[in-house]
């Protein structure tokens, strides 16, 4: 019987997969070599071998029934030996494009909600985190471990080939996709500026609820609008070395503290008369400003919310009103009726501190309440994400170790640059001056900032040098690598 979710059956045929991802056992691949310079602290780069042949050509008639089999608007429910027969012409057909849907497939079978979908027959015939292996050794010619990790290995190796997608690869991703969280259905759309090879699913669902919503439970990463703020004589649940994020516009102060950012991971405030949206990455070490007020007349202010979707390890945000897709680091609206008008936001600096310190500069500071953090307490740089990324990058810079805190600047003519936290901070504490360019770098609280010629304050915020080097690939460096 069909059913007008056409990820119902595609439900049941990954279901099981998580029961053979945690029963799966194995070490990591040892086929990639490490390199690692013996000077200072650098990235790790892994030699993935020569990429995989990739045909020009459309999929050949038997892949592509395959894949209208498997992934295509029409399921029935359970799993069929002709699903079975599909998997094994995908498998088999020597078009390596072909890994990019067998990656999204791994990605999904984590998710447990699946399990509640499947029907009594998935168990008896089922593919398994081995077929998966499998398929992807084969269309690949690279040897991959079926471990827990097989999704990060698979994926990190397309990446850094920059392998092709396959014909129709969105048509078949988004059907992937929304069987974790139909609410996606307008964000993987047709017509975008994105590389939907790049996007991934980070294990949260998506935060839609409507503006104003900051107390709602939800089952996401909740947003903060118009947060509830305290004055810094207030604020004595604040330690003086906790974390903070500083923003100073048309001289009035907020501090919002990383506690509560890496619960929030998204405010949109107002601040000096702004409308702003303040995005935080948990997994790039990103926090940033982005004005929400001066955009084309008839444009409505974007509420911005967390996806639960990723782009190389960094956070994915969208409008709630437009259903637009934005580059969180860099502003652009790539995808939806935003994109369709050429929206980019424009920055504002960001100071990364400590409270003590950002308060001792600006005494009438307010800063975020406490209880926005709902109870927790997280410290992901120090815990979670202490070993590096936790999700997909691909290829790394090797010119500095992958979260090493760079403050990023674009120049006025659009030539970005990465200044070395520690060593700025160091030089300056010293009394030397860093001077790039024109561009001093000054203490502020006991952060960063940059100032032109004029003595004006410059965009910046602090990030991992991972998330940086990627989203500016020709960035510069200081001190010089």
């Amino acid at each position: 019987m069909a059913r007008s979710r056409p990820l119902a059956r595609l439900a049941a045929v990954v279901a099981a997969l998580l029961v053979g991802g945690a029963c799966a056992s194995g070490s990591d691949s040892d086929s990639a070599d490490s390199i690692v310079d013996d000077g200072p602290p650098r990235g790790v780069v892994i030699d993935y071998g020569v990429a995989p042949e990739v045909p020009d050509d459309p999929l050949a008639p038997d892949v592509a029934e395959a894949v209208e089999q498997l992934f295509g608007e029409r399921f029935e429910v359970g799993l069929t030996s002709a699903d079975r027969e599909a998997f094994s012409v995908l498998a088999l057909s020597g078009d390596a494009r072909l890994a990019w849907i067998i990656s999204d497939l791994m990605r999904v079978a984590q998710d447990p909600v699946l399990l509640r979908n499947a029907p009594p027959s998935a168990g008896a015939n089922r593919l398994t985190v081995q077929d998966l292996s499998f398929a992807a050794s084969e269309l690949t010619g690279f040897s991959f471990s079926p471990t827990p990790s097989l999704w990060n290995q698979l994926t990190n190796a397309l990446l850094a080939w920059d392998l092709p997608a396959p014909p129709g690869y969105l048509a078949a991703k988004r059907n992937i996709y929304t069987a974790v969280e139909p609410a996606w259905e307008p964000l993987l759309a047709d017509g975008s500026a994105i590389d939907w090879r790049l996007v991934s699913w980070g294990g949260v669902l998506i935060d839609d609820r409507p503006f104003g919503s900051t107390d709602d439970a939800c089952n996401c990463i909740p947003a903060a609008d118009n947060p509830p703020v305290q004055t810094a004589d207030d604020a004595s649940w604040l330690a003086d070395d906790a974390v903070v994020f500083g923003v100073v516009i048309n001289g009035e102060a907020r501090a919002y503290p990383r506690r509560i950012m890496e619960v929030r991971e998204m405010v949109n405030d107002t601040l000096g008369g702004r409308d702003i949206a303040l995005p935080y990455c948990t997994l790039c070490g990103s926090a940033q400003v982005w004005f929400t007020d001066d955009l084309p007349d008839g444009v409505e202010r974007p509420v911005f919310r967390t996806s639960g979707l990723l782009s190389r390890s960094n956070k994915v945000m969208y409008d709630l009103n437009t259903q637009s897709i934005f580059d969180t680091f860099l502003g652009t609206a790539d995808s939806g009726p935003l994109h369709e008008l050429g929206i980019s936001l424009t920055g504002h600096p960001i100071v990364t501190s400590t409270w003590g310190a950002w308060v001792e500069e600006h005494p009438d500071t307010t800063v975020l309440v406490e209880r926005l953090a709902l109870g927790r307490d997280f410290d992901f740089r120090n815990g979670r994400d202490a070993a590096g990324p936790i999700f997909p990058i691909g290829q790394v810079d090797p010119r500095l170790a992958i979260q090493e805190d760079v403050l990023g600047i674009v120049r006025q003519d659009g030539r970005p640059l990465a200044v070395h936290v520690d060593t700025a901070a160091a030089s300056l504490e010293r009394g030397e001056d860093v001077v790039i360019d024109g561009i001093s770098i000054v203490l502020a609280g006991d952060g960063l900032q940059a100032l032109d010629e004029a003595g004006e304050e410059l965009t910046t915020h602090q990030a991992f040098w991972f998330a940086w080097s990627q989203f500016h690939p020709l960035t510069e460096i200081w001190p010089p690598r």
